[in-house]
C-alpha cells in the first residue's frame, strides 16, 4: 500500500509539467511619461521611466497599483490612473479597423497634447496621447451635452423683464402673483460641446474634443474668416504667380466651409466661401459666397465636364466641389443622445464649377429654385428694441 501511494504521489507530481501556463496580462501606458517606483510608498526609488503607448507586463496586483515589467526588463510599481487594461488597447484598435478606410472630411492640428477618448465625452476611456501640432484626419463630428462642474443639475431661471422682481411694473412685481413667478421661469439652454472622431497619421483613431483642434488652414484664408470658425478649407485649384508675396509661387484656390463659434449646432456649416487669386494684385478675392444654409460635410472635389452647357468650354473637365443642404421640408435635426452623431433628413445636393476666376452652379436650365432650411438667427436688438 505504502509503495502505492508513492507511486500515485510521483505520477500526480509528473503530471504537474503538463498544467497549462497562465496567460500573461498587460497593460498600457496612457501617461505621456511617468516613473515606476521599487515599492507603493510615500519614499520610493525610480526604477524605471515608460511613456504613452508602452506595453507592459503585468507582474503583481495591489491596490491602485501593478507591479510590471518592461520590455528591457525593467521592474517596478506603476499606478493603475496611468495605464489602459488589454480591453481598452483592443477596442482603440478595433475602433481604428473599423474607420482606417473612411474617407477625411477634414484635416487638422492639435492645439496642445491631448488624449484620444474611445468614445466622445469627457468621461470615457482613453488611451493614445498626441502631441501639440500633430496633424489628423477628421472623420465624423459628434455634440453632446457639457458636464456640469460636480454634478450639479442646472437650476431654472426666469426670463428677464417677465415675473421677475427686477422689473418695475410687472404683474408679479406689483401683485406678488408666485403663480406667474413660477409660469415665467424656464430652464436654461442646455450647453453643449462638440467632438470629432480622427484618424493620426499612424493610423488610431479617437475622439477629440473639437475645441483643441484647429482645421489645417493658411494664415492668409484665416484672415477672411470674419470672426467664423473654419470648418474645412480645400484646395481647388493652383496659379502661379511670379511676384506673389509668398514664397511658394503657386497659388492654392480654395473653397471653404464656415460656421459659428458654437458648439451643438445641427448643421456642419452655414457658409461657403471660394477664394481665387487675384495676379494682379497678388492677392486673395472672393469668388463666390453662400451664407444662411445648414451645409453638411463632406465637401467632395473632382474634375468635371458640364453635363448641362452648351459652350465648347462645357466639355472641358475643370474644377468642381459638391456639398449637401438641407432640405425645407426635412423637419428639426436632433443629435443622438446616446452618440452625439448628427444626422439630417432629406438633403440637397448642390454642385458648382470652377471656371477662370468665376464660380458657376452646374444645373439645368430653368430648374425650379431649391426649397432649402436656413438656420434660425437671433437678431441682436439694443434698449429700445432695434437692430444692432
Amino acid at each position: 500500500m505504502l509503495s502505492l501511494a508513492v507511486l500515485s504521489l510521483a505520477m500526480l507530481s509528473g503530471c504537474s509539467h503538463f498544467r497549462p501556463k497562465l496567460a500573461s496580462q498587460y497593460v498600457y501606458v496612457t501617461a505621456k511619461q511617468t516613473f515606476l517606483r521599487d515599492r507603493v510608498a510615500a519614499v520610493s526609488n525610480r526604477t524605471g521611466t515608460v511613456e504613452n503607448g508602452q506595453k507592459l507586463e503585468v507582474l503583481e496586483t495591489g491596490k491602485r497599483f501593478y507591479r510590471i515589467k518592461t520590455e528591457k526588463g525593467e521592474i517596478g510599481w506603476i499606478d493603475e490612473k496611468a495605464v489602459a487594461t488589454q480591453e481598452v488597447f483592443d477596442a482603440f484598435k478595433a475602433l481604428a479597423e473599423t474607420h482606417k478606410g473612411d474617407p477625411s472630411v477634414a484635416s487638422a492640428v492639435v492645439q496642445d497634447e491631448v488624449n484620444l477618448h474611445l468614445k466622445p465625452g469627457r468621461d470615457t476611456e482613453r488611451f493614445y496621447r498626441l502631441a501639440e501640432g500633430e496633424k489628423l484626419q477628421m472623420l465624423v463630428r459628434a455634440t453632446l451635452p457639457k458636464p456640469v462642474p460636480g454634478g450639479a443639475v442646472p437650476t431654472k431661471i426666469a426670463k428677464p423683464g417677465i415675473g421677475s422682481a427686477a422689473t418695475a411694473g410687472s404683474s408679479a412685481a406689483t401683485t406678488g402673483n408666485a403663480a406667474d413667478d413660477q409660469a415665467s421661469a424656464v430652464p436654461p439652454p442646455i450647453a453643449m460641446e462638440d467632438w470629432w472622431l480622427v484618424r493620426d497619421a499612424k493610423g488610431r483613431a479617437g475622439w477629440v474634443l473639437s475645441r483643441m483642434l484647429e482645421v489645417d488652414a493658411p494664415d492668409s484664408l484665416t484672415r477672411y474668416s470674419e470672426g467664423q470658425r473654419i470648418v474645412g478649407a480645400y484646395i481647388l485649384a493652383t496659379v502661379h504667380d511670379d511676384e506673389a508675396p509668398q514664397d511658394v509661387k503657386d497659388i492654392p484656390i480654395y473653397v471653404t466651409v464656415l460656421s459659428p463659434y458654437l458648439a451643438g449646432l445641427p448643421y456642419d456649416f452655414d457658409q461657403v466661401r471660394v477664394f481665387t487669386w487675384n495676379l494682379k494684385m497678388h492677392r486673395y478675392e472672393t469668388a463666390y459666397r453662400e451664407r444662411n444654409i445648414e451645409g453638411y460635410l463632406p465637401l467632395t472635389i473632382k474634375m468635371s465636364r458640364d453635363p448641362f452647357g452648351k459652350a465648347a468650354t462645357a466639355l472641358t473637365p475643370l474644377p468642381t466641389f459638391t456639398y449637401k443642404v438641407l432640405a425645407g421640408d426635412a423637419g428639426a435635426v436632433i443629435p443622438d443622445p446616446t452618440t452625439g452623431t448628427v444626422t439630417p433628413g432629406r438633403t440637397i445636393e448642390k454642385t458648382f464649377r470652377l471656371e477662370g476666376n468665376i464660380v458657376r452652379r452646374l444645373q439645368a436650365a430653368g430648374s425650379p429654385p431649391d426649397n432649402e432650411a436656413h438656420p434660425i438667427v437671433e437678431v441682436k436688438k439694443d434698449k429700445k428694441g432695434k437692430k444692432k
